[in-house]
């Protein structure tokens, strides 16, 4: 799977949260037709048997449309499913023992707050580096956030690509102009949206938009 920094362009995380009369698996696919670069799985109570299931799923789904697919935290759900790659946390396991485990081939994320934690990251093997709360954001709500400047220091220091992510929605994007970030990840401004492919294929052009403009 082609992986490279306008993968990061628009990146959708899902929750379950926001499915209501749709399957995840459904909202994925509206996804996916509104041109999202990337798509995450992001599951923090499904069994284990339920998460492989749907990982496998929405993995062979993602592969259709050609989109790379990322399991959130959990490395061994990320290897079982065949996804392209699995993205942690600075709490979760360390990304040296990750990339122990699923090789060179597969694409490690890390999620980063300061330039000390981008350098470590980029030095031990991530693919790419998610920096945020940019903003105040309900999805996660201990989340801190990160200011404009530390995010333009770590793409400045970032020799792999930089994608920001912490509520951000369709009125906000163009506030990260000139940081250097090469998209945006989104939650709830796309899984909360009432359709789907239509809010995606708007953001994908705003973002694009805003990384043009430097």
């Amino acid at each position: 799977m082609k992986f490279d920094k306008d993968s990061l362009l628009l990146y959708a995380v899902t929750d379950r949260s926001w499915t209501f009369e749709k399957s995840l698996y459904e909202q994925v696919k509206e996804c996916l037709k509104g041109k999202v670069s990337c798509v995450q799985l992001r599951e923090k109570d499904l069994s284990y048997k339920d998460f492989l299931k749907e990982a496998t799923e929405i993995g062979k789904l993602c592969k259709k449309y050609n989109v790379p697919f990322i399991v959130n935290d959990n490395v061994e759900i990320a290897i079982k499913s065949r996804a392209d790659g699995v993205h942690i946390g600075q709490k979760d396991m360390d990304i040296k023992s990750v990339r122990k485990l699923v090789g060179e081939k597969m694409i490690v994320g890390v999620s980063v707050h300061n330039v000390k934690e981008a350098k470590e990251a980029v030095e031990n093997g991530a693919n790419y580096l998610g920096v945020g709360a940019m903003f105040s954001t309900s999805t996660k709500l201990d989340a801190k956030t990160v200011s404009l400047d530390v995010l333009k220091d770590i793409c400045r220091v970032s020799n792999v690509p930089v994608v920001a992510i912490g509520g951000i929605n369709k009125n906000n994007i163009d506030s990260l102009s000139g940081s250097g970030v090469n998209g945006v990840a989104l939650v709830s401004a796309i899984f909360g949206a009432e359709d789907i492919k239509s809010e995606c294929e708007s953001l994908y052009k705003l973002s694009k938009e805003m990384v043009e403009r430097g």
